[in-house]
């Protein structure tokens, strides 16, 4: 049951967090400033992320007074080895976020002090197994840029703001160790930052209904998982969604994805970060997925999620090595030089495990298209890997109406159908957008587990029905729409116009009666 009382506090401190982000940015775009306000949220967790770790020790030893953030850095730096091994970076007392933030308004080179404990951050991890995971992590937070202010006092004034501001928002206590507050609102605020980019915004961030639809038709009959991957991983909502389903144990190895833009890597890192993953825990490379996969050496991946970019240009068959490769060889064609959608589709069941599945956000126009896409259907159909197609409403993800649906593959199927799942009509609408609720996310689900036939909404198709279909797989062509339209009773219909023509036929007559008496 949800705690209604908790969820409205959740969003009471969700609305104010927004206020202070918005009210932050002044005349610069949101869309641009919210590497600023995330970043900063980031120094702020890690800094007390690292103190509350280092303080609940010395407490367990009895130490009950000792304050990382008042100790000397001088003494500080012994213990630097130690805990960059158990944590993977390293922040000396004078360099925390409350201590910067103290100093702040009279630190006449704040673009400066704040830059070099950028640096020092990163460079803490440098030798180290976390070395990748913290690498230009704050590549994207420009002290200097003009964006923040056309002088350097100005530029420093608005640090000041940002600081004071993000050190404001309600987070919880560190010695409550709410990491779940910290998670909970930076994915809130990419939502909000999504939701006002527009087109720009759907590229980084699967809303939060799509990614639980998602992740729970990947997990269906699983406690457990080796690890969870995703070829698209974007800000990484979609990965950290099997922790928030599964529990924070049944991810076994952890959280690998690959993601193109720099910018939306390092959002993808903080991510992790703050949902308190272990630098141990997760791989994210930044990478071309197509050209360059990066993660060889980590597949098969028994959950598979992702939503990547739809129609995207590839290098296709220009590139002479593509069709030898092994994850797009077994098809005999490469997806279109102009479409990559299928592209991702092959690499994805290529890395999935065979006791896996695959649950993967598509174009409508992949289902039905001929030419190459068609011959990509008929391998992955014939070889049984087609579990499952959903029709999902129009308007669930920022900056496209379309009506995307979801394809769910499986390599170890039970039988040789497909089910199609029509649920278009499975949404609330909230403002401009759709949302699937938790109701409509669960009828959806449980169709999909018991691949049961549900009238005008769920249909098993067999090989033969998909075979004669020319392996064509969008959802209408199997499950019968409702027909909405009114009945009519066309005996009742006629009898209705019979009276009507008869009344006619009187007031015509009585018509003619006083015109023939006026005449007179």
């Amino acid at each position: 049951m949800v705690d209604t009382k908790k969820e409205q506090e959740r969003d009471e401190l969700h609305r104010a967090i927004w206020a202070i982000a918005d009210e932050l940015r002044g005349a610069v775009d949101g869309w641009d400033f919210k590497n600023y306000v995330l970043g900063t949220m980031f120094y702020r967790y890690i800094s007390e992320n690292l103190c509350n770790y280092i303080n609940s020790g010395e407490m367990d030893a009895g130490n009950t007074d000792f304050d990382f953030a008042k100790m000397p850095d001088k003494d500080a730096e012994e213990a630097r080895e130690g805990l960059v091994e158990e944590k993977g970076f390293f922040i000396l007392p004078s360099e925390l976020f409350c201590n910067v933030r103290a100093n702040a308004a009279n630190d006449e080179n704040l673009n400066e002090t704040l830059e070099r404990v950028f640096r020092h951050i990163e460079e803490s991890a440098k030798g180290s197994e976390a070395e990748s995971d913290f690498a230009g992590l704050f590549d994207d937070y420009d002290v200097n840029s003009n964006k923040l202010g056309s002088t350097v006092a100005k530029r420093n004034e608005k640090l000041v703001k940002l600081l004071n501001g993000v050190g404001e928002m309600n987070l919880g206590d560190v010695k409550d160790h709410s990491i779940d507050a910290f998670g909970d609102a930076y994915e809130y605020l990419m939502t909000m930052y999504a939701s006002n980019a527009g087109k720009s915004g759907g590229e980084f961030f699967t809303p939060a209904d799509v990614s639980e639809l998602l992740t729970r038709l990947g997990t269906v009959g699983k406690t457990e998982i080796n690890k969870v991957y995703d070829p698209a991983c974007g800000s990484g909502s979609l990965l950290l969604k099997a922790e928030k389903i599964l529990g924070k144990d049944a991810i076994r190895n952890g959280f690998y994805g690959q993601e193109i833009n720099i910018t939306t890597y390092n959002l993808c890192r903080i991510n992790m970060f703050l949902h308190d993953v272990g630098f141990d825990k997760f791989d994210i490379a930044c990478e071309d997925t197509l050209l360059s996969p990066q993660h060889w050496d980590d597949e098969p991946f028994e959950l598979i999620v992702s939503n990547p970019p739809y129609s995207i240009k590839w290098a296709g068959d220009e590139n002479p090595l593509l069709i030898n490769d092994p994850r797009f060889a077994p098809a005999g064609v490469l997806a279109p030089k102009s479409k990559a959608d299928m592209a991702f589709i092959m690499h994805s069941l290529s890395w999935l495990a065979s006791n896996g599945t695959a649950a993967i956000v598509c174009f409508p126009g992949i289902m039905y298209r001929g030419g190459a896409e068609q011959k990509i259907r008929k391998y992955l159909v014939d070889n049984n890997y087609v579990d499952c197609v959903i029709q999902l409403p129009s308007n669930l993800f920022f900056g496209t109406s379309i009506a995307t649906c979801i394809m769910v593959m499986k390599k170890n199927k039970a039988d040789n159908k497909t089910l199609f799942v029509d649920a278009t009509s499975e949404c609330v609408k909230v403002t401009n957008n759709n949302k699937l609720t938790p109701e409509n996310i669960d009828r959806i689900v449980d169709v999909f587990a018991k691949r049961e036939e549900v009238e005008h909404f769920a249909h098993l198709a067999s090989y033969e029905e998909v075979f004669d279909n020319d392996y064509n797989l969008s959802v209408s062509t199997y499950v019968e729409a409702e027909d909405t339209r009114e009945k009519i009773d066309i005996v009742k219909l006629n009898a209705e116009i019979k009276e009507i023509v008869a009344r006619e036929q009187v007031l015509r007559d009585e018509i003619d009666k006083i015109i023939a008496e006026i005449e007179v």
